[in-house]
């Protein structure tokens, strides 16, 4: 039971984190619940589906079939991230400005909720379909009966899913004319370690070379598999023994999502 409940909280604490940063980040855009839940509910339907169709999955691309799934979902939430930053960068003064009372276009929020909508469920999915093949797989080993498992699922799920609401109720404690500014950052962050998440998956895959690995090693500080590992890999791709086309990946994304905020920025202030 006690095995069951860590892996889950270490596989519901990556999403929880995710979903908990954006959900502050779309703090003033009404409706954003019902965005949320549905990244939500998509992500848990896809993680079965992922789940039933996994040995398929794996056995494409001469047995890389995984990780190349893998990489191309993280890749779809560095996009959708890198979006989001740089509609902020334009849109995030007006709504620290004016949180109740803004423009039409802010107020509906479509585009910007539709896109966040993605980076949930692309966020649970990945989670949720691992967790699913987890307990699959200890189910069929009969290494635990049905009851203990249910109960350490169960505690898992409600500790990730704590800690995820804390992080958000944290962050809604930050004075409103920084409040934009600091999710900005975490949501840049996050998406330079999903690059760096996604290089990973192509080293394995073959696809890309590793360039110097590791650069450096600090298991013996925090490992992969430590719940701070765990934490900072949801928060920033965290890596104890990361490579130099991890580094690259992560650096690129940071440098071009800040210089794209930069460019919005500067096209809003001409257009005004």
């Amino acid at each position: 039971m006690f095995a069951t409940a860590l892996i889950v909280f270490r596989e519901v604490l990556e999403a929880a984190l995710i979903v908990g940063i954006v959900a502050a980040a779309t703090r003033g855009i009404p409706a954003r619940e019902r965005w949320i839940g549905a990244g939500i509910a998509a992500g848990l339907v896809g993680s079965l589906l992922v789940a039933g169709g996994a040995e398929a999955i794996s056995q494409l691309a001469q047995g890389m079939g995984q990780e190349l799934f893998n990489a191309s979902i993280l890749g779809i939430a560095v996009v959708m991230l890198a979006w989001h930053n740089i509609w902020m960068s334009i849109h995030g003064r007006e709504l620290a400005q004016n949180a109740r009372s803004v423009s039409d276009e802010i107020r509906s929020g479509a585009k910007e909720l539709s896109v966040l909508a993605v980076v949930v469920a692309v966020a649970v999915l990945r989670e949720g379909s691992e967790t699913v093949l987890f307990l699959y797989g200890v189910a069929v080993s009969g290494n635990s009966s049905a009851a203990p498992m249910a109960i350490g699922a169960a505690i898992g799920l409600a500790g990730g899913v704590a800690v995820g609401w804390f992080l958000f109720a944290g962050l809604l404690r930050i004075p409103l004319k920084w409040f934009f500014s600091a999710t900005s950052f975490l949501v840049l962050l996050l998406a330079a370690g999903m690059a760096a998440q996604a290089a990973r998956f192509l080293i394995q895959a073959d696809v890309l070379p590793a360039l110097a690995s590791p650069v450096w090693d600090t298991s013996a500080l925090v490992s992969n598999s430590s719940l701070a590992g765990k934490a900072l890999q949801g928060l920033v791709g965290y890596d104890a023994q990361p490579s130099g086309m991890q580094l690259a990946f992560f650096t690129t994304v940071i440098v071009a999502i800040a210089a794209g905020m930069a460019w919005a920025r500067r096209r809003a202030a001409s257009s005004a």
